[in-house]
């Protein structure tokens, strides 16, 4: 199982090279990883957790780096820090590849330059939150709907640091009762809605085809749907319902990042914590 350490005094980082595929069948070898976090001396409103933990994040952002740019509120801390430090001539010469139009559009109003995985197929960091993170910094990411490129991304990238609060937390994936997005074509999605369900019978699974606010059938920025799957009980190993729900045709992905943070900062009521592996 990873570490979770309360940090209220300066520690230095170390990360390590996670594996390049996109799906594993094991889990990884675990290391140390730990922030420099200082303690606070009055109370922050979740807010503002999320954008310290966010800021000391970004600290590990080294001129000449490849950036991936995460999705969500708690990355777009990070995305607006890393353009506050170009502005103030603090951080220069990186680039950035976004994970969803709407980080896209952020970054590009913050100056931050912009890149594509096919000219830059390397990253150095990638920085962005989780919906869930379970004891062994397994992830459930993609409530956004930008779970696509955020494997792309991250499944790339060096080095990976996930930003959440403690709400996320959770003994095992899908154990939140909220839904596990998988992103399927739109063609024939009820067959794959009906096959996703019972795949995970065992789990009293409920599937639902994804609708927006407006009342809308949710679209991608891959212009595909999201069924969202809610399960009754945590999966009791995620490698192999990745590896199943990946097996059926009009899958595009699934939101179980397995094997693939480096690092996770918590931000809760009593401060930042880091889970280290």
């Amino acid at each position: 199982m990873a570490s979770l350490s309360f940090v209220s005094s300066s520690h230095h980082l170390t990360l390590r090279t996670p594996s390049l595929t996109l799906r594993k069948t094991s889990p990884p070898p675990k290391t140390s990883v730990s922030f420099s976090v200082r303690a606070q001396s009055v109370a922050l409103s979740q807010d503002d957790l999320k954008k310290l933990a966010a800021e000391k994040a970004v600290e590990s952002i080294k001129p000449g780096m490849v950036l991936g740019l995460g999705t969500g509120s708690t990355a777009a801390f990070a995305v607006d820090q890393i353009g506050k430090l170009l502005s103030s001539g603090q951080l220069h010469d990186i680039v950035g590849i976004p994970t969803s139009k709407r980080t896209e559009e952020q970054a590009r109003s913050l100056g931050i330059p912009l890149v594509a995985l096919d000219t830059h197929p390397r990253i150095d960091l990638a920085i962005d939150g989780a919906d869930e993170v379970d004891p062994n910094l397994d992830l459930v990411k993609g409530r956004g709907g930008a779970l696509l490129r955020e494997k792309m991304v991250e499944a790339v990238a060096e080095k990976f640091i996930v930003v959440a609060d403690d709400t996320k937390l959770v003994k095992g994936l899908g154990g939140s009762g909220l839904a596990m997005p998988v992103e399927v074509v739109q063609f024939c999605w009820k067959f794959n809605l009906v096959r996703l369900r019972d795949l995970f019978k065992e789990f009293g699974c409920d599937a639902k085809l994804r609708v927006g606010g407006d009342g809308e059938v949710y679209v991608t920025d891959n212009s595909n749907y999201i069924i969202d799957l809610y399960f009754k009980e945590p999966l009791k190993d995620g490698f192999a319902a990745g590896r199943e729900i990946g097996k059926l045709e009009g899958v595009v992905e699934h939101g179980l990042f397995l094997g693939m943070a480096t690092s996770v900062i918590i931000a809760g009521k009593n401060g930042v914590e880091v889970m280290n592996k």
